[in-house]
């Protein structure tokens, strides 16, 4: 009788493209209402049967029916050490299938890419947390504190469902946890072959989503009418759609515009942040929104009949506010909106900002540094939002860090929520890595 060797087991680098495609065709678009949004359910269930094959049990819980989360720790060598959450969401923005260039929920690989809505939000990231923590029960490693895993339902929508149902309804299953890692953070941007600036992201802006109703006298559209409410509403969105806020430099952006600067060889002057901001190429944009509060109308609703003038008339503004700033912002607006229109809070969550130091930071620096000499990492403002919204609520400190080394000439952050968005396949691998040097040292 000849023995036969044991099958080898998968590493995290070789099964993180087959997990993430996995996750890329369960389509979970999330369109804002329960009755239509889908397959959170089902993402969360594969979820826990990746976990449950190499014994990581899960709790999951379901804020409403389909829109649901999962939990699960995996216990550290040192139990008096503050846990990690480490957070992904799994739901995606809808996405049509007759503007992509390949079927959007298909997990395609294509051109050294993995395509699909939510490859670059955020199911890359879900998949690298799962390959790492696989690969670790397969061979017996510990990490050096507990870890929790959170994989969440309902982030693209304000996170009611996911995140911060959680925080306010199973508080405890973050008992411990002092610090967190989630996404858009820890990805590359090229400043030349020797040097890679990594975006560490230590703040994000508040979200202050409002809704503005304007009231008039209901009539007949063929008659000569001043008192119209749709009139009203749309000069003051107009007024709004051309707002421009005061430039603010809060702490983090200033730093990393002074860091940037400096290794790009630009001039920069903090009475004039945009000209800077203006020659750093695919990231402008991300960065311009980060260096004052923002407010861009979004929807719009009036009458029911073509002849008819409405009594009513409404819109959606979807304001960013930066850290402490909430209150001045609506306070500007009014201002803009004029006296007759109504305001009212749709979502109302508060800004997020850290410091760029500490133990985990160095363990960034260093896992990013092990797998790229060129990395050099910088800490920046989202301009956009989080679960960590929601995580900050339990004083747990948060940072974006889902890394990525990226192709020099990809407009990243043209992906999220656009069209054909995808993730290199190498990025992707190169993530599994660093994050597992990560969250061993952290």
């Amino acid at each position: 009788m000849t023995s036969q060797a044991a099958p080898s087991q998968p590493s995290a680098v070789d099964e993180v493209v087959d997990i993430c495609r996995d996750l890329l065709r369960i389509d979970t678009s999330n369109t804002g209402d329960n009755a239509t949004s889908a397959g959170e359910r089902v993402a969360a269930e594969y979820v826990a049967a990746q976990l449950a094959e190499v014994g990581i049990g899960a709790e999951l819980r379901e804020s409403a029916p389909g829109r649901t989360s999962l939990v699960a720790r995996i216990p550290g060598t040192d139990p008096g050490r503050g846990a990690l959450l480490v957070h992904g969401h799994l739901d995606v923005v809808p996405a049509d299938a007759s503007e992509w260039s390949v079927d959007p929920f298909s997990g395609e690989v294509r051109d050294g890419y993995l395509w699909g809505r939510g490859a670059i939000d955020m199911k890359d990231f879900d998949a690298m947390t799962l390959a790492v923590v696989r690969q670790w029960q397969r061979t017996g490693v510990r990490p050096p504190r507990d870890i929790v895993l959170a994989f969440t339902a309902d982030e693209e929508a304000g996170g009611d469902y996911g995140a911060h149902f959680l925080v306010e309804r199973h508080p405890e299953l973050f008992d411990g946890c002092t610090e967190a890692i989630g996404e858009v953070g820890g990805f590359s941007y090229t400043v030349n072959d020797d040097l890679r600036l990594y975006l560490i992201e230590t703040a994000e802006k508040g979200l202050d989503w409002l809704r503005l109703h304007a009231k008039g006298r209901p009539g007949h559209g063929s008659m000569i009418h001043d008192d119209n409410a749709v009139t009203a509403l749309a000069e003051a969105v107009a007024r709004v759609g051309r707002h421009r806020f005061p430039v603010v430099l809060t702490p983090t952006v200033r730093t990393f515009l002074e860091q940037v600067s400096e290794l790009l060889g630009i001039q920069f002057d903090p009475d004039d942040p945009e000209t800077a901001i203006a020659k750093l190429g695919p990231i402008a944009n991300l960065v311009g929104a980060t260096i004052r509060n923002t407010a861009n109308p979004t929807r719009l609703d009036a009458g029911y009949k073509d002849n008819v003038i409405p009594g009513r008339a409404t819109a959606t503004i979807d304001c960013r506010s930066l850290p402490g700033q909430s209150e001045l912002l609506l306070e500007q607006l009014r201002q803009v909106i004029g006296p007759d229109i109504e305001v009212e809070y749709v979502h109302r969550q508060p800004a997020v900002e850290t410091s760029f130091d500490g133990e985990l930071v160095d363990a960034m620096a260093a896992a990013l540094r092990a797998e790229d000499p060129g990395a050099r990492p910088v800490p920046y403002m989202l301009s956009g939002g989080t679960d960590a919204k929601a995580f900050q609520r339990l004083g747990i400190r948060c940072f974006g860090f889902a890394p990525l080394r990226l192709p020099a000439d990809l407009n990243f952050s043209a992906l999220f929520h656009g069209i054909d968005e995808r993730v290199p396949v190498d990025g992707l691998q190169f993530g599994v890595r660093v994050l597992d040097r990560f969250l061993r040292g952290s």
